[in-house]
């Protein structure tokens, strides 16, 4: 059988799409059709169908093959792409068939991340994911692969040219996976420091395209990359913020999900993914103007348990501007916020998400008025450094009477880093509520007053 030559480039691409089990999945598609141009190809034909459960040989039925293959020639295509995860087999077939290149969706998702990949880190994760996937399809169109070595030293049973490329590409994978492990001690590192130097960490999760570099771009005043397309961002960013209330943060920027991920970027993406299992609190960022939107919390979420997250999240309903949702904090069982409205496009709430992170960090706010003497006027810089003053008036004595909202421990470990007794610079009843509730056993010993009274004689007059 003559096998067809490689092309070596193009972007014309025919689509194939099929509704497996009769789920009519349209949303699903038009992600598939962003996937598409996020790769840069150019949609010449989309082939759509309906099967009961794949067919073994092509996937799509010999018919829809046939059909396949006519668009190609019709359309000079370069590329068929699956929005489907086809076998070796499959595409080896199909391609016999069609006589260009065939793509599944995870080889098209793998595509784009060689794409996007900038950092030593990204390249080398998204090189271990791409040789993952080629290890089961190395055969595809090549015979010479099927041949034994030959010439002068190398006669006999020897090796052939697939097992030489497959020991080859183990090879590789070993020293990827050798080289990610150093990335990821020196990850471990970096974290090590911030929780020995108590800096608390937030990383931005959620689908792509959710808004989640632009929500980090309002946050930190940064100009990372952001843009109405899929994977826009590919490695993750780090970057120290002061959040009122809260003082210094590392926030952090994570690649976006989708729908059925491939499970070798996954893999291959552990270290970076486990900066969100290091946080201690994740902004799972939605973008609430999508009908697909639970579809799209189901995918962060499986995503988040098969990498074992446990760390607290914050649902952040995005793109309010899109769909006339008030801004407010809402709040859970247990009295804590567990989602909050804004529009990081438009500016619009993210008053609400400090507030929000303020009471998860720090606890839940409360208003204080505090008395500080000109002596104490560390402490009112730290209050100004966290931007938790609401107001502040001088008395004639250089007094300032400060008013602050923050939360009651925050504001107790500020008085113990300054050695100041809370009855010091806060009224009595504001004063009590921060001295820690002691158990029976650490009340101390009550005084016994009567034996400090002498008795009295009858002779003294």
């Amino acid at each position: 059988m003559d096998y067809f030559d490689r092309h070596q480039g193009g972007e014309t691409a025919i689509l194939v799409h099929l509704n497996i089990n009769q789920l009519d999945d349209p949303d699903d598609l038009d992600e598939f059709e962003l996937l598409v141009e996020s790769a840069g190809a150019k949609p010449a034909a989309l082939v759509t169908g309906t099967r009961s459960k794949p067919d073994a040989k092509y996937f799509v039925g010999t018919g829809k093959a046939e059909e396949i293959a006519e668009q190609v020639k019709a359309h000079d295509a370069q590329i068929v792409i699956f929005n489907h995860a086809l076998t070796p087999s499959q595409e080896r077939n199909l391609e016999r068939l069609v006589q260009c290149r065939v793509l599944d969706r995870t080889g098209l998702i793998l595509d784009i991340f060689a794409q996007r990949a900038r950092t030593y880190e990204g390249k080398l994760q998204v090189e271990l994911a791409q040789l993952n996937h080629l290890a089961t399809r190395l055969v595809r169109g090549w015979t010479h692969l099927e041949r034994q070595k030959g010439g002068i030293g190398l006669r006999g049973p020897g090796e052939t040219q697939l097992e030489t490329d497959r020991r080859l590409l183990q090879i590789r994978v070993g020293q990827l996976k050798a080289k990610l492990d150093k990335v990821k001690q020196t990850r471990a590192q970096g974290r090590a420091k911030r929780q020995k130097s108590a800096v608390p960490t937030v990383s931005l999760v959620g689908y792509t395209n959710a808004g989640k570099s632009t929500l980090f771009n309002r946050l930190t005043d940064a100009n990372i990359y952001a843009a109405n397309q899929l994977f826009a961002t590919l490695d993750p960013t780090l970057r120290s913020v002061n959040w009122a209330g809260v003082g210094n943060v590392v926030l952090v920027d994570t690649v976006g999900f989708v729908r059925h991920l491939p499970h070798e970027l996954v893999e291959a993406f552990h270290a970076t993914l486990e900066e969100t299992l290091a946080a201690d609190l994740l902004l799972h960022v939605i973008d609430s103007s999508r009908e697909d939107m639970h579809e799209q919390i189901d995918a962060v979420q499986n995503v988040l348990a098969e990498i074992g997250n446990d760390v607290p999240v914050l649902n952040v309903f995005n793109k309010i501007d899109l769909t006339g949702e008030p801004v407010h904090i809402g709040y859970g069982e247990a009295g804590k916020p567990n989602r909050v409205y804004v529009s990081a496009q438009a500016d619009i709430g993210l008053d609400k998400l400090t507030e929000a992170v303020q009471q998860l960090l720090v606890g839940q706010l409360t208003r204080f008025d505090l008395r500080l003497p000109p002596t104490f006027g560390q402490l009112q810089h730290a209050l100004h450094e966290l931007g938790v003053i609401d107001g502040i008036d001088y008395a004639d004595n250089g007094d300032a009477y400060v008013t602050v909202t923050m939360a009651a421990a925050r504001l107790q470990q500020l008085l113990g880093e300054f050695a100041i007794d809370p009855f010091d610079v806060l009224p009595d009843a504001q004063a009590q509520s921060l001295m820690p509730v002691l158990e029976p056993f650490e009340q101390p010993d009550p005084v016994d007053v009567s034996a400090n009274i002498e008795p009295m004689h009858d002779d003294i007059i």
